[in-house]
């Protein structure tokens, strides 16, 4: 035991961890204390909050996590930690604004500061640094993943943090919240579907039609270098033109604002990253594994299902990572044309100076995007261990 808590060299990434969260601790509000909604509030630093119980140990657990950072070699003693300092932060958050809101007020809001988010980030990257370096095997990650996200879930359902403006706003907006989010889904993995069933086979004729390779790549990228909005806007024209002068087209739900005009957008974007990985992972097949194949008498078509794809799926599992998480981000841009999703308050809330409400919609996308990011890695990890 002495050994695996020796103290060790500065590691570099821990000191800018560090100081950061010093930095954010001496210079950044900890929490806003508003009059209302849209008011600019009252800063408040984690220094002037020292004599709230609450506090005074997420103080003394953020000094822990600060030497155990810089200082412990043992990745699972500085996890322990780390998680400890994150479940006090969250705690202390609650109860902190509980503690500022003012009795029987329904308009006061409390909202994290700068501070606050940054503590967050800081603590969050901690624990993942002690978690690669533990080296976890894939499903281990996933079901730390699920760990964390119902330690956020009990903080959530347990009322501690009902004081809070974000839990404010997601209170009077609960059934549009669930809505939003089905929408959010629904359009991501939705897109991320019609772009596999269109990318593989595009993939697959690009490898085999080297010709054709080169046109239909430079296409895509083409596509890829046009700013979201103004792809919106490009498909906005023909899909109304096609609703008003086709009574079917209209009937289905293509419109030149809304779903339909989002989730082409969403294919075209996503369409590269499959199409190129399938490639790659095609080509990244060994030929002499092909004319071994060949020679036992097997179709081109047996072999493109029986050793080219299961080689090359690793690869392209890699470009659907990307597009998953690329197409949960861009969601939020299809609410300006009514595609629905978390952008929806994004936006609400930036045109009402509501930085809260702006939360409520970046705050979810943001752990949607982690989540499928990490459970994708996990299973890519998986497979090519097992393949190897």
């Amino acid at each position: 035991m002495a050994e695996t808590l020796a103290v060790r060299r500065l590691d570099r990434l821990g000191v800018v961890l560090v100081a950061g969260g010093i930095a954010a601790t001496a210079l950044m509000p900890f929490i806003y204390v508003k009059a209302n909604r849209i008011a600019a509030g009252k800063p408040m630093l984690l220094m002037q909050l020292l004599p709230q119980p609450s506090v005074i140990i997420l103080t003394v657990l953020l000094l822990l996590t600060a030497f155990a950072t810089l200082f412990l070699r043992h990745a699972i003693v500085r996890l322990a930690i780390a998680t400890l300092c994150l479940a006090a932060l969250i705690v202390a958050i609650g109860l902190v604004s509980a503690a500022a809101t003012p009795t029987g007020s329904t308009v006061a809001r409390m909202t994290p500061g700068g501070g606050f988010w940054v503590l967050f980030a800081v603590i969050g990257l901690v624990i993942s640094d002690a978690l690669v370096k533990i080296r976890l095997a894939p499903w281990m990650r996933i079901a730390a993943l699920a760990a964390y996200t119902a330690l956020l879930f009990i903080s959530l359902s347990s009322g501690l943090l009902d004081s809070l403006s974000i839990m404010k706003e997601f209170s009077t907006r609960a059934p549009q919240f669930e809505t939003e989010a089905i929408s959010h889904l629904l359009l991501a993995f939705g897109s991320l579907a019609i772009a596999i069933v269109l990318g593989l086979p595009l993939g697959i004729l690009c490898f085999w039609v080297p010709k054709l390779r080169a046109i239909v790549l430079q296409c895509l990228s083409l596509i890829q270098t046009i700013p979201s909005l103004a792809l919106f806007g490009l498909l906005m024209l023909p899909l109304g033109y096609l609703a008003t002068h086709v009574p079917l087209a209209a009937a289905i739900g293509i419109r030149g604002i809304g779903t339909a005009p989002a989730l082409i957008a969403l294919v075209l974007y996503s369409l590269l990253p499959i199409v190129a990985n399938t490639v790659v992972g095609l080509q990244g097949v060994d030929p002499s594994v092909r004319d071994a194949a060949a020679g036992m008498g097997l179709t081109r078509w047996q072999i493109l299902t029986g050793i080219d794809m299961p080689l090359a799926f690793p690869v392209i599992l890699t470009g659907i990572r990307i597009v998953l998480v690329q197409a949960i981000g861009m969601v939020t841009i299809a609410a300006l044309i009514g595609g629905g999703g978390f952008g929806i308050f994004i936006f609400q809330g930036l045109g009402q100076t509501a930085m809260d409400l702006v939360l409520l919609g970046a705050v979810p996308t943001v752990f949607f995007a982690f989540s499928s990011a990490v459970i994708l890695d996990a299973v890519i990890e998986s497979i090519r261990g097992s393949a190897a």
